[in-house]
C-alpha cells in the first residue's frame, strides 16, 4: 500500500486524502492556517531594496521571520518549496494613514445640557484616547483587495472627527492573528470641523488644537507637581489630557491629514508653535509647498491616487471660444502639474511615502506607474513603497527591506513591477503565503503571445516533480493544432494504476515562460493543475500548482522536438 501511495506521487496526496487537511494551507488565498512555518521560494528574481540589481537567489523563511536571502542559501528538509523561476520578488509594501479594515464608530448621544459652542469633547470628535485597534478588522474585505495589491503593513488611523485618535501598525497576515505590530504610533489629526459646533470650521479647529495641547501641557506639569511637591492640589485630568500627553511629551508624532497646500501650511505653523513632532498625510496639492516641507524636514505621507482627466478628457476642440481654450489650457496645466509632483518631491530630495487612505486598491500599480512615466524614477517610487514608509512610521529594523532577521513580507510578481503586464502573483505577509490568480495573455491566431514563438515549445517533454510524497512525472507533448498550441500531459494515476493522460488547456507562451493547465480526477473531485516553467533551450525549470495545496517544483527536457506542421 505504501509504494502504491508513493508511486502515486503528487496526485496521490489527494487520493489519499490529504487535501482535505491541505485545504486551509498557508498558500491559501484566505491564509487562515498553514501547514508548514517553513517555506522556500527558489531561483526568483530578488530585489532586496530600492536601487539594487535583481539577482537569482533563493529566499528562506520560517514563523515569519526571514532567515536567509542569496544562492547558497541551505534549504530546511521541512521547508515547502515555491519554484521561483521567471518570477521577481519585491519587500512587500507598506501603507502609512491608511484606513484599510476600520470600521466607524457609533456616534455618541448628546447630553440633555447640550451646548454647541462648548460641546463635550468626544462629541465634537475629540477622541485622542482612542485606538485604531478598537476599529480594525484584518479579515475586511479592504484588507484583503490592499493585500492583492502588494500591500503587507498599514499604519491605519481610526476614523472621527479633529483629533479621532491614536494611530497602529497592523501586519495583514491571517485573518484570525493580533497582526499588531505597533500600538499608538501616532496621534491622527485634521482639519475636519464638528456641524452644528465648535469646531465648526478650519480656524475653530486651529484654536481648538491650542486650547487642548496647552491644557494637556498645564495638566502634565501639575502632575509632575504633586508627584514631587507635598501640600499641591491633585490634579484632575481628564481622558483628552491623558491622551495627548504622548503628544506633548514628543514620544510620538501628530499625523496631519492635509490634503491640500493650505492645510499643510496651517499643520507646519501649529507645529512650529508648539514643537511637537509631524507627519504630513493624505497630501494631494502639494507643488507650492514643496520647500516649504523641505525646509522643516517634515516626513510626508502622499496619497496613492491621481488626478481625475474627466476635465481634460472633456475638452472640445472645436466650436469653442478662446476664453474657453484658455480655461481649457489652466485645467491641463494644473492636470499635468498635478501628476508630476512626486517626482519634484524626489528632486527636491524629500523621501516619501504612500497613503492609502480614499484610495482603490485596484488602481495602486497603475498610479504608481503613472508618477513613474510623469518623471519619478522607479528606485524612488519603490522607495515609497517600502523603505521610505518602514523609515517614517520606525520601523525599518523588522520591515522595508528583503533582510535576514526581518519579518517574512514579500511581493512576488511575474516580471519586473514597473511593467505594465506584470502581475503579482503571490504576496507573503508575517510568513504567510497568499496566492493570486494570474491573468493569461490571449494567443493570436498563429499560437504567439506577445511576439513569442510557439515552435520553440513544441516537442515531447519528459518532466519530474518534487513533492512532500517523492518524486514523479511523465510526459508533456506540444503541438500546435490549427495554429493554437495545445498537446496533452500524463501522469502518475492517482488510484495507484499506471498512467493516465489528460489534454492540455490554456497554454501561452510569454517570452522564456511557458505556461499551461490540465484537469485531473482524484478521488472523485475534478482539480486544475497548472505549470509555469522558464525555458532554457532544451530545459524547463518551474512550478506545479495544485490548488490549495500550493506549488511544487518541477523540471522537465525536450526530448523530441519538431512536432509542429
Amino acid at each position: 500500500m505504501k509504494k502504491q501511495f508513493l508511486k502515486a506521487g503528487w496526485l496521490g496526496l489527494l487520493a489519499a486524502g490529504i487535501l482535505t487537511h491541505a485545504a486551509w494551507g498557508q498558500s491559501d488565498p484566505t491564509g487562515k492556517r498553514r501547514v508548514t512555518s517553513t517555506y522556500a521560494i527558489t531561483n526568483a528574481t530578488v530585489i532586496t531594496s530600492p536601487g539594487q540589481p535583481g539577482s537569482k537567489a533563493t529566499v528562506v523563511f520560517k514563523d515569519g521571520v526571514i532567515l536567509g536571502v542569496g544562492s547558497g542559501i541551505q534549504i530546511p528538509k521541512e521547508a515547502k518549496v515555491i519554484a521561483g523561476d521567471s518570477l521577481f520578488i519585491y519587500p512587500g509594501f507598506i501603507d502609512g494613514a491608511g484606513n484599510m479594515g476600520i470600521t466607524k464608530p457609533k456616534d455618541p448621544e448628546r447630553p440633555k445640557d447640550f451646548v454647541s459652542s462648548n460641546p463635550p469633547d468626544e462629541i465634537a470628535g475629540i477622541t485622542p484616547w482612542r485606538s485604531a485597534t478598537e476599529q480594525f478588522s484584518a479579515s475586511s474585505s479592504q484588507v484583503d483587495d490592499w493585500r492583492k495589491a502588494g500591500f503587507t503593513i498599514s499604519q491605519v488611523i481610526p476614523d472621527g472627527g479633529m483629533l479621532p485618535g491614536k494611530a497602529a501598525i497592523m501586519v495583514l497576515g491571517a485573518g484570525n492573528a493580533t497582526n499588531l505590530i505597533q500600538i499608538n504610533s501616532g496621534l491622527a489629526a485634521n482639519f475636519r470641523g464638528s456641524r452644528g459646533m465648535y469646531p465648526a470650521t478650519a480656524a475653530g479647529v486651529m484654536a481648538k488644537f491650542r486650547d487642548v495641547y496647552q491644557n494637556s501641557t498645564l495638566a502634565l506639569e501639575h502632575e509632575k507637581m504633586y508627584a514631587s511637591t507635598a501640600g499641591v492640589k491633585r490634579p484632575q485630568v481628564t481622558p483628552t489630557q491623558q491622551g495627548m500627553a504622548a503628544v506633548v511629551q514628543k514620544q510620538i508624532p501628530v499625523i496631519f491629514t492635509a490634503p491640500s497646500d493650505l492645510e499643510i501650511r496651517r499643520a507646519i505653523a501649529l507645529q512650529k508653535e508648539f514643537g511637537f513632532k509631524l507627519i504630513l498625510s493624505g497630501l494631494e496639492n502639494y507643488e507650492t509647498v514643496i520647500d516649504l516641507i523641505k525646509s522643516t524636514g517634515t516626513p510626508v505621507l502622499i496619497k496613492l491616487q491621481v488626478p481625475d482627466d474627466k476635465a481634460v478628457k472633456a475638452q472640445k476642440s472645436e466650436g469653442v471660444t478662446e476664453d474657453t481654450k484658455a480655461q481649457y489650457a489652466r485645467v491641463k496645466e494644473a492636470y499635468e502639474k498635478a501628476l508630476k509632483q512626486a517626482a519634484a518631491l524626489e528632486k527636491a530630495g524629500i523621501p516619501f511615502a504612500f497613503s492609502t487612505s480614499d484610495a482603490k486598491a485596484g488602481d495602486a500599480m497603475k498610479t504608481v506607474q503613472t508618477l513613474v512615466k510623469n518623471g519619478l524614477s522607479e528606485k524612488a517610487a519603490l522607495a515609497a513603497l517600502t523603505s521610505n514608509p518602514a523609515s517614517i512610521l520606525g520601523i525599518s529594523r523588522v520591515a522595508g527591506t528583503i533582510e535576514k532577521g526581518k519579518m517574512a513580507n514579500l511581493v512576488i510578481t511575474t516580471d519586473s513591477l514597473f511593467k505594465e503586464d506584470s502581475q503579482i502573483k503571490h504576496v507573503v505577509a508575517d510568513g504567510f503565503v497568499f496566492d493570486f490568480e494570474v491573468k493569461k495573455k490571449a494567443a493570436n491566431g498563429n499560437g504567439k503571445t506577445d511576439g513569442a514563438p510557439a515552435g520553440s515549445v513544441e516537442g515531447v517533454w519528459e518532466y519530474t516533480s518534487e513533492t512532500p510524497a517523492g518524486s514523479s512525472g511523465g510526459e508533456i507533448v506540444l503541438k500546435r493544432t490549427n495554429g493554437v498550441l495545445g498537446g496533452t500531459i500524463s501522469y502518475d494515476d492517482p488510484a495507484g494504476s499506471g498512467k493516465v493522460t489528460s489534454p492540455i488547456k490554456n497554454a501561452a507562451v510569454n517570452g522564456k515562460t511557458l505556461s499551461f493547465e490540465f484537469d485531473v480526477n482524484a478521488g472523485g473531485m475534478s482539480l486544475t493543475v497548472s505549470i509555469t516553467g522558464e525555458i532554457n533551450g532544451n530545459s524547463m525549470e518551474g512550478s506545479l500548482s495544485v490548488p490549495q495545496m500550493g506549488s511544487f517544483p518541477v523540471k522537465a527536457t525536450l526530448s523530441s522536438p519538431s512536432l509542429s506542421n
